[in-house]
């Protein structure tokens, strides 16, 4: 492995965080990930998928409804043995492995997804290479960005007078409690779109996710009312890159 893979750190939910806890009490952000999967994915068949960094196995399940094999590719321990209790009874594999440097062959995967990955990830060009590679002439990638320039920063920079950050912005609000502790950042997404473009990987579809984010909102407005609003809204708002998540649909050229 290359001194750049050896930086990288993807396991930090095997240091005695339960991530399985932390949706919880986010049924509208789950609910708004797998409308999103579903407009992007409906009509269509594939063979072969995998959801790269994709933790306990969340949205597997879905992804199994579109193709006739699934691959949870996860680096983390903990979160593959969360998994064995999400996926008993179903025949989607379970294999540990990070992003930059994915076991597959060339050309193996019909589709891959990548959701809540990117904001660990402030250099993603060895990512998105893999992810290239892995993927048959015209696959399918969809790839979630935690999206800097969202409606409230763009309109705070607008006040201020300054251009939006082409380059990750870090969003760490905790210390640091370990010398490899793991990035959080959000991406500038006309930047990120320009490195997949580079590995070969051209846009195809974008939508804007988790436009309603607010715990006053979910409070307020019923589960039911939230997930129709936010289903109708995603493909419009994406023009803007409105909400805190972008979606992108890509095809292997």
């Amino acid at each position: 492995m290359n001194e750049e893979k050896r930086k990288k750190v993807a396991d930090q939910y095997d240091r005695g965080y339960d991530y399985t806890k932390y949706w919880d009490e986010r049924d509208y952000e789950h609910a708004a990930e797998e409308a999103a999967l579903r407009t992007l994915l409906d009509g269509r068949r594939f063979g072969r998928a995998a959801d790269i960094g994709g933790g306990f196995g969340r949205l597997c399940l879905l992804l199994r409804q579109y193709a006739d094999h699934v691959t949870l590719a996860e680096p983390s321990r903990t979160q593959l043995e969360a998994a064995e209790d999400v996926l008993r009874g179903t025949d989607i594999a379970k294999v540990r492995m990070q992003a930059d440097d994915l076991q597959f062959a060339d050309g193996e995967l019909d589709l891959v997804t990548m959701v809540r990955v990117m904001h660990h990830i402030p250099e993603p060009t060895v990512e998105f290479a893999e992810i290239s590679r892995v993927l048959s002439p015209g696959g399918t990638a969809i790839i979630e960005v935690a999206n800097y320039g969202h409606f409230k920063n763009r309109r705070a920079h607008k006040k201020a007078g300054t251009p939006l950050p082409t380059e990750p912005v870090s969003i760490r609000t905790a210390p640091v409690d370990e010398p490899d502790a793991i990035a959080f950042v959000n991406h500038n997404i006309d930047t990120v779109v320009g490195q997949l473009e580079s590995a070969g990987l051209r846009l195809h579809d974008k939508l804007s996710v988790s436009n309603l984010r607010s715990q006053r909102l979910k409070k307020a407005v019923p589960h039911g009312l939230m997930v129709a609003v936010e289903k109708a809204v995603q493909r419009p708002l994406a023009r803007k890159d409105f909400g805190p998540s972008i979606f992108l649909e890509l095809r292997k050229a």
